[in-house]
């Protein structure tokens, strides 16, 4: 069905679904379901007090916090009052965040927790144009110096008592808003400089959902557990969206630490993760008996799950291939912040391991001559927040420009095989895709991490973080035993050093000779968003990371 916009989604599927559950979320321990005619009269109070607030059809609103069930509501809240949505990730600092509420112009903000309200307090001096914070926690603080802070429960009461007064005004909004208009402005996660704001419009977002129900449908008795940030466009368009457009329940996952423990309470049909969640479970359970991996991948996915979706990061193959050998497939999609996101997915019956599928319905999709992939269609954003240079360079003639390498396979199959601007280049000219080594590196259970580097040089090094309870076990194997040493003495031990020279050699004895690591340097901890060394979604900030272990990575070239 099309949807005229996202507030008309949620409307048309709560009159229709009424007291059945939308939204499944885990409170003190308990599981409650929250159903869609309440999702949507909590999503119209939530308008209402907006409104009476003076925010008009346009202004932008911040959302700042991490999964949870008032996210949703405030969502669909802000779209039902015709305001735009602006949700920095979660785990951001205060300096990075201010950037986003600054650079976007935003005039309210809800926020989640005691901790997030202080990172707004130490920058709300250089933000005169927020008029008011709502904070969805209970315990947390409601003043700050010079504007009013309000509860989440105090603020949905104002907008019930005001419905009355206001309605008329949020049904002209909502009939007025059409596919062109403001959705929301995502921050792109910033592998390299400032982010951009990526402008997505209801039109953009309500047709990834059409498209993506067409080649991934859901059942009415479905439940989709959704663990990604839905502050990151995956998530945001095919967990919270989907959802609604389907009509099937979401069951928010506690966090991304109890994923597993959540997988087997709410026993789900679907899951989208990005690869690096798949590749830990598989390394944790693996083993040289092929048959109890697959055992133990099928015990923690439960008897429910119809298939799995992976994106925001290439999917190692040889991850991809062990979940198939337990009959668990994993359904590799492809997209970008600026395309809503999805532009090509595997379908059930259809998956091609090593791809990324086919494009989706009414998405365009062709190889430019240098081999970069481009993307047309009603999913394009619309640009990006003041920057028209920053625009006309990634559209041109209706055509956004990805920035990843790409080929369409003899069945239609789009295959990433690189991104432009992470090409490395040896000393000898020779051209290097460096995720397509480190996918080969992944796939041994005993390295958790890789990143290749050898930009101008003469060969390639990489900089590994090991799976240290893996290497324990195969060290053990071997008759060393290392129970008692911790992973920063592990990560100089010579045996260490010895077996991940061995498995490093065994996971490249296929490519080029210069695609192989020659030297690599072994790290104890693994890089993490904290340490803004990966994005949000999980991927490699490599300039980050070749800045802060440049050292390390000059003595491997000595």
């Amino acid at each position: 069905m099309t949807y005229r916009n996202l507030t008309e989604m949620l409307r048309l599927q709560a009159a229709r679904l009424g007291p059945r559950p939308a939204v499944r979320f885990k409170r003190h321990g308990l599981y409650h379901d929250l159903s869609w005619e309440q999702y949507r009269a909590d999503a119209l109070a939530c308008a209402a007090a907006l409104v009476d607030c003076g925010v008009k059809p346009g202004d932008r609103v911040g959302l700042l916090a991490e999964n949870r069930l008032e996210w949703l509501i405030a969502d669909v809240g802000i779209l039902a009052g015709a305001a735009v949505n602006v949700p920095p990730h979660a785990p951001l600092p205060a300096r990075q965040i201010y950037y986003q509420l600054a650079d976007a112009g935003v005039s309210w903000l809800f926020v989640s927790t005691q901790g997030q309200l202080d990172k707004v307090r130490s920058i709300l001096p250089e933000l005169p144009a927020v008029r008011g914070v709502v904070v969805f926690d209970r315990g947390a603080a409601t003043v700050l110096p010079g504007l009013a802070v309000t509860t989440w429960a105090g603020f949905l009461q104002r907008g019930r008592a005001a419905l009355g007064r206001v309605r008329g005004e949020l049904d002209k909004r909502e009939a007025t808003v059409s596919a062109d208009d403001l959705a929301t402005i995502m921050y792109t996660s910033g592998t390299t400089g400032n982010p951009k704001g990526v402008v997505l419009t209801h039109g953009n977002l309500a047709s990834n959902v059409r498209a993506m129900l067409q080649v991934s449908p859901f059942e009415p008795d479905d439940v989709a557990l959704g663990w990604l940030p839905f502050s990151h466009i995956y998530a945001r368009t095919c967990d919270h969206y989907k959802s609604i457009g389907a009509g099937t329940t979401l069951a928010v996952a506690e966090s991304a630490e109890t994923v597993v423990a959540n997988l087997e309470e709410v026993q789900p049909t679907h899951l989208n993760s990005v690869p690096r969640f798949y590749e830990k479970v598989l390394a944790a359970v693996s083993s040289a008996d092929g048959a109890k991996t697959g055992r133990r991948l099928r015990e923690i996915f439960g008897t429910r799950l119809r298939w799995l979706g992976a994106g925001g990061a290439p999917l190692p193959v040889p991850v991809a291939e062990a979940y198939a050998a337990a009959g668990l497939v994993i359904h590799q999609g492809y997209g970008l912040t600026e395309s809503a996101p999805v532009i090509s997915f595997n379908r059930v019956g259809r998956c091609k391991i090593g791809t990324v599928g086919e494009p989706l319905p009414d998405v365009e999709v062709k190889i430019a001559a240098d081999g970069e992939v481009l993307t047309r269609g009603s999913h394009v954003m619309k640009g990006y927040w003041n920057d028209p240079e920053a625009t006309a360079a990634a559209i041109e003639d209706s055509w956004l420009h990805t920035g990843d390498l790409g080929k369409l396979d003899a069945d239609g199959h789009l295959v990433i095989t690189g991104r432009k601007k992470e090409l490395l280049v040896l000393s000898s000219g020779k051209k290097i895709v460096p995720n397509h080594i480190e996918g080969l590196l992944l796939g041994d259970p005993c390295i958790d991490q890789a990143v290749v580097c050898g930009e101008g040089r003469n060969f390639l090094t990489a900089l590994v973080v090991p799976h240290w309870a893996n290497v324990r076990e195969a060290l053990c194997a071997r008759g060393v035993a290392l129970d008692t040493m911790p992973d920063e003495a592990l990560a100089k031990h010579p045996p260490v050093f010895e077996l991940l020279h061995g498995r490093i050699a065994a996971a490249l004895k296929d490519v080029s000779s210069w695609e192989h690591v020659k030297k690599f340097a072994i790290l104890a901890r693994p890089f993490s968003v904290a340490n803004d060394e990966l994005t949000v979604s999980l991927k490699l900030r490599r300039n980050v990371i070749v800045s802060k272990y440049r050292s390390a990575l000059e003595e491997l070239y000595r």
